[in-house]
């Protein structure tokens, strides 16, 4: 691993080996979505509180400061929307060299393993790794599962976690899962787990990510459970709480309830 790729990776997991992403690109297939309707007055506030920032490059043109010091992982793949049954045709539809025009930490791309268009995505995969591999750029690959959240199992998981490793993914983000150890025990690159859909409430949350670090996930890529909360200020500062200072459940809750009092939420 070359120097630069290794101080890159070192940007999103930070020095104790875990990191906080804070996902913002759910609008490259979703639209205008609840809440990030208004990108930059949603980021903004989330900014001073996260160790990297999933982002498509539309959105963080438009609506990032290009003075905000925080590390970009640039969504490069897309071609698909939400009207489609079928999720899977995805393509890269960023190249790498406007990924490093835009100051990229990372680049991020979607697998759909066992998907109708799985051979297109791995392919793609496998073609940015290359091409990364050749000016340090890590690759972050996201195993998706499109609406088919059934697949969300081990047994699935660790399948698409393992070859997104082979093809020479750099971090794969997934989905946590009942023995979850298991996916993270072969997959030989660190894993991050998504936060996925808004849970009914914020402990569900801290308990989703507590578990996933506790399984051996070096960190968390939130979107909806924080910036659709009311307090997201509060939310993703008790995420951070367990991710990087080993808080439990209980005392993220602590954590959020007091931010949330003293009116340091949403803002």
């Amino acid at each position: 691993m070359s120097w630069g790729l290794q101080s890159r990776m070192a940007r999103i997991i930070r020095g104790d080996g875990h990191g906080v992403m804070l996902a913002v690109d759910h609008g490259y297939f979703m639209g205008p979505t609840r809440r990030l309707e208004k990108p930059r007055e949603t980021i903004a506030p989330l900014l001073p509180h996260t160790d990297s920032i999933m982002i498509t490059r539309g959105v963080l043109r438009n609506c990032v400061d290009p003075k905000a010091d925080v590390p970009v992982v640039l969504r490069v793949s897309g071609g698909t929307s939400i009207l489609n049954e079928d999720l899977s045709k995805e393509a890269v539809t960023t190249s790498v060299r406007d990924a490093v025009r835009l100051n990229a930490s990372a680049v991020a791309l979607s697998i759909f393993v066992g998907a109708p268009h799985e051979h297109q995505s791995l392919v793609a995969l496998g073609g940015l790794v290359n091409e990364c591999e050749e000016i340090g750029l890590p690759v972050l690959a996201v195993t998706a599962v499109g609406k088919e959240l059934e697949k969300r199992d081990a047994r699935y998981l660790g399948l698409a976690t393992r070859i997104a490793a082979e093809f020479g993914a750099h971090l794969v983000k997934t989905y946590h899962c009942d023995d979850f150890h298991k996916v993270v025990e072969g997959c030989p690159v660190p894993v991050v787990i998504a936060g996925g859909p808004k849970l009914d409430t914020e402990m569900d949350a801290f308990q989703l990510t507590y578990d996933a670090i506790h399984d051996g996930a070096v960190g968390v890529d939130m979107g909806r459970n924080i910036w659709q909360n009311d307090h997201p200020v509060a939310m993703i500062r008790a995420v951070r709480a367990i991710v990087h200072e080993g808080a439990s459940v209980k005392e993220a809750g602590d954590v959020f309830r007091s931010l949330r009092e003293g009116k340091k939420g949403r803002k």
